[in-house]
């Protein structure tokens, strides 16, 4: 067996439930790990989350509850959650478990004895909702750059990782490998902190709440710095040639205000440990909501809320098809609800109810042969060349661009029935073969833009091959459509019963 793709997400705070923020890193790393199971690779895919650290413990404080309730509570809403996205993640790693823990420990022990974690004394900022150690030239007017928020000063004696030491080792690797970070904005971000130079960084803290340090239990391991090994932990690849050919991850994903933790911070850890990079490290951009970032803090846009009032697959959609993966958008339930109209109601719901309507009034309900239609043709051919352009933007992660080209075919098709005039060939050619071609190649435009919409509607992929053709309602595999285009369409089967793929069941406008 060869070696896995390996995807992951960041680890979510269990401080509260996500918003449709935090719930986009990990339908954006669903999308690309059905993609990658649909081209027949094994896949790992995951998630989790972060449960230590002095922001989970005041979060429980305020509750009147301990750290671990708050967390074993919160990480049930992360996992009903993905359950209602339809989210196929593999693993979900918690830091609190003990196979993480060990993990940990064993680590911090390793680096203390290469001598690579040394103790010391630390004086400067600290941010506690972001869990980050600060410069004075990092702050900005005072407040963390991230958040926005007041920092602390800390004087503290505790644990530091040679982080300086990785600096020209890390150099290299940026230079040799130009797609490490991904988009190029963040490379060239990225390197340029790195240039900056690398100082040596506190790795514990005096908390009680987090992995205790080894042989110094009143200290506790530094969140991030326990949170990043979860990629090694939860596949158990912290010895070199173990039992799981799934390290190094092929893509790590995440939004950009954690890029530096991914990019620079771990690598180092990773080459103090002697184990490989991760291929990739890809960070996409914030959701914004009336222009302010979406945050917990705010309570906005929760995705739970979302997903009741429009489904899983809309929203899956909107978030991929509205922006380009790497760019900030922003969300409002307005827009999503005019995405829903037109591009999934109008656009595409409307073309497979008059495309099976036509079938069951002209042909009693069955799916027509090839027929003679030149212009048929011609789509079917389009079809065949986009296949390619589909497999390269998916690798590449151009998801909004892919989903821009299948509703191309979806506005042909709509266009095509105004064109060719089905009605007008019941009536007056029924028996030349172009009724019959018009019915076929709306049948296959529909089949196509089935399989591949497959990785980002899952659900709805399903439904319009349930509605075309039941007696063998599966999704057209990947292979099969691109090597044969018409051979999609099983011809003389039955339809089966004809349903709205996206009914209207909101109000006008949520405020």
């Amino acid at each position: 067996m060869g070696k896995k793709y390996y995807i992951t997400t960041p680890l979510y705070y269990v401080n509260s439930p996500l918003t449709i923020g935090g719930a986009y890193t990990t339908i954006v790393a669903d999308v690309l790990a059905r993609y990658q199971r649909l081209r027949g690779k094994e896949v790992f895919f995951l998630t989790g989350s972060d449960e230590h650290g002095q922001k989970i413990k005041k979060a429980a404080e305020e509750e009147g509850i301990s750290p671990q309730e708050l967390a074993d509570r919160v990480v049930g809403t992360f996992l009903e959650l993905w359950e209602m996205l339809e989210i196929t993640n593999d693993d979900f790693i918690r830091t609190t478990e003990p196979r993480h823990e060990k993990v940990v420990e064993e680590v911090f022990r390793r680096l203390v004895k290469k001598g690579d974690i040394y103790w010391g004394s630390y004086e400067g900022w600290y941010c506690t909702p972001c869990e980050t150690f600060l410069l004075d030239s990092q702050l900005s007017e005072g407040l963390c750059p991230q958040c926005g928020r007041p920092v602390e000063k800390l004087v503290e004696d505790n644990y530091f990782f040679r982080f300086s030491r990785y600096q020209k080792l890390l150099e290299e690797h940026f230079r040799n490998n130009p797609d490490f970070v991904r988009p190029p904005s963040r490379y060239r971000e990225m390197l340029n902190r790195l240039k900056e130079g690398l100082n040596d960084i506190s790795v514990s803290r005096a908390i009680s709440w987090g992995v205790p340090v080894p042989g110094k239990e009143e200290q506790g391991i530094w969140v991030w710095f326990d949170a990043l090994l979860n990629y090694i932990s939860a596949p158990n690849s912290l010895t070199p040639g173990g039992e799981e050919e799934i390290w190094p991850a092929d893509i790590h994903l995440m939004a950009k205000d954690i890029v530096w933790f991914h990019s620079l911070l771990w690598p180092a850890m990773l080459m103090a440990l002697d184990l490989p990079l991760p291929r990739t490290v890809y960070a996409h951009g914030w959701w914004t909501m009336g222009g302010e970032k979406i945050s917990k803090s705010k309570g906005a846009a929760y995705a739970r809320d979302v997903v009741e009032e429009f489904g899983p697959d809309p929203l899956r959609y909107f978030m991929l098809r509205e922006i380009p993966l790497g760019l900030d958008g922003d969300f409002s339930f307005e827009a999503l609800a005019v995405r829903y109209r037109s591009d999934l109601a109008n656009d595409l719901g409307n073309l497979l109810q008059r495309s099976l309507s036509m079938i069951k009034k002209y042909r009693k309900g069955r799916l027509p042969a090839s027929g003679e239609d030149p212009a048929g043709k011609v789509i079917l051919e389009e079809i065949a060349s986009f296949w390619p352009r589909y497999h390269r933007e998916m690798e590449d992660l151009k998801f909004s661009q892919v989903l821009e080209g299948i509703w191309s075919f979806i506005h042909r098709a709509n266009r095509y029935i105004e064109e060719s005039k089905p009605w007008r060939l019941y009536r007056e050619d029924r028996e030349s073969g172009r009724l019959d071609g018009v019915l076929f190649t709306l049948v296959a435009i529909l089949l196509h833009s089935a399989s591949w919409v497959q990785p980002f509607m899952p659900g709805t992929a399903e439904k319009i091959c349930r509605q075309i053709q039941p007696s063998s309602p599966i999704v057209p595999a990947f292979s099969q459509a691109e090597a044969n285009p018409s051979g999609v369409v099983r011809s003389g089967q039955l339809i089966g019963k004809i349903e709205p793929l996206f009914p209207i069941l909101f109000s006008e406008k949520k405020e």
